[in-house]
């Protein structure tokens, strides 16, 4: 897909989304990178994110990757996003394109099995290790025979996110254990309250048993953050609904 679609959904005139530089790709597969998005837009979703020939392959992952071998997690391929994007934790405006709350719930690299991995592309079958800060061990995405509807209507291509039995497999809820971003710390209520997002939207996202127990123990919710820029993707568009995953 390279960048096209990205492009082309997005109207740069208006926000200052990252375009992306000419992909470049890496000499050496053992170094590329993933990274994992926890995103609150019309609804929660994880976003993974494969660093292939200088851009981001990216499925939307509506219930998170799961530990336990025997659970498939549906994953609708997305468009490619570019390499910038990994470091964005922050607000999408609610006009813009997956407006919402976004957090860097993982990262690190990942290694596939078949170096060939546009071939593993065409095939719908992509083998890899990860070696990130909560997720480790390996994984298989397989596309199926259906494709599923995207958030703009149309069809996307499905996919099933699995974890292999390894080590790392377990029967634990990653996503409702770890709910924290690794970039941060924060959860996505306190990323919204901080960079002036929806909170009340952003906490949906939130486990709701961590929540209560902050509202009981005021202390245990992060301090705000007082210092730097917020990061907020702005836009003159004229409000309007919330449009999509990203």
């Amino acid at each position: 897909m390279a960048l096209e679609e990205y492009r082309r959904k997005r109207r740069f005139g208006v926000t200052s989304e990252p375009k992306g530089r000419k992909p470049a790709e890496r000499k050496r597969a053992k170094n590329l990178v993933y990274v994992i998005q926890k995103h609150r837009a019309t609804a929660l979703h994880y976003d993974f994110r494969l660093e292939w020939k200088g851009v981001m392959l990216s499925w939307a992952v509506p219930k998170g990757p799961s530990l336990d071998p025997s659970i498939k997690r549906l994953a609708m391929q997305v468009e490619d996003h570019p390499m910038e994007y990994n470091a964005f934790e922050g607000i999408i405006p609610e006009a813009e394109y997956g407006g919402g709350t976004v957090m860097i719930w993982d990262r690190g690299y990942w290694m596939p099995a078949d170096p060939d991995v546009d071939a593993a592309l065409k095939k719908g079958e992509i083998k890899f290790a990860l070696l990130g800060e909560k997720l480790e061990g390996e994984w298989v995405l397989v596309r199926t025979s259906g494709r599923g509807r995207g958030s703009q209507g149309g069809s996307k291509p499905a996919w099933l996110l699995i974890k292999h039995k390894d080590a790392y497999a377990s029967k634990r809820d990653v996503a409702e254990e770890e709910p924290r971003s690794v970039e941060s710390n924060r959860l996505l209520v306190e990323i919204a309250r901080d960079e002036g997002g929806n909170m009340q939207k952003a906490a949906d996202g939130d486990p709701p048993a961590l929540l209560r127990r902050m509202i009981a123990d005021p202390k245990s919710i992060a301090p705000a953050k007082t210092r730097g820029k917020k990061k907020v993707w702005h836009s003159n568009r004229p409000r309007g609904g919330a449009r999509g995953m990203a």
